[in-house]
């Protein structure tokens, strides 16, 4: 192997190596989006996953974006308006129920 063939192929192994960091991350992001549609609407984490899908071809956004903007929402309480439109769509037609009140866990005691 000659010397440039050798950077060549050092190059496209850092390339590689960049774009998989993405990838975990962006899949990082994804699962916890996913969690937050399953404890807001409980739904199974496959029909969230079909959720957050739905959210990204009906605003045309990426679904990474979709996803960082659902990992926001509990903790900024904000959501953008055309997103949480999609949200509820997308819920409705599944015949899920955003969930308004969290039980105490059993036991806790009741005030």
């Amino acid at each position: 192997m000659s010397e440039h063939e050798h950077d060549s192929r050092i190059s496209a192994l850092r390339e590689e190596v960049t774009q998989l960091h993405r990838a975990v991350a962006s899949h990082a992001v994804v699962d916890q989006a996913i969690g937050v549609v399953v404890a807001y609407a409980g739904l199974r984490p496959d029909t969230a996953w079909e959720v957050l899908r739905e959210i990204s071809q009906h605003c045309n956004i990426k679904l990474r974006e979709v996803a960082e903007h659902l990992v926001r929402w509990p903790r900024l309480g904000e959501l953008p308006a055309r997103l949480r439109d999609a949200l509820d769509t997308a819920l409705t037609g599944r015949g899920a129920t955003p969930v308004s009140v969290v039980a105490p866990p059993p036991g806790a005691a009741r005030e």
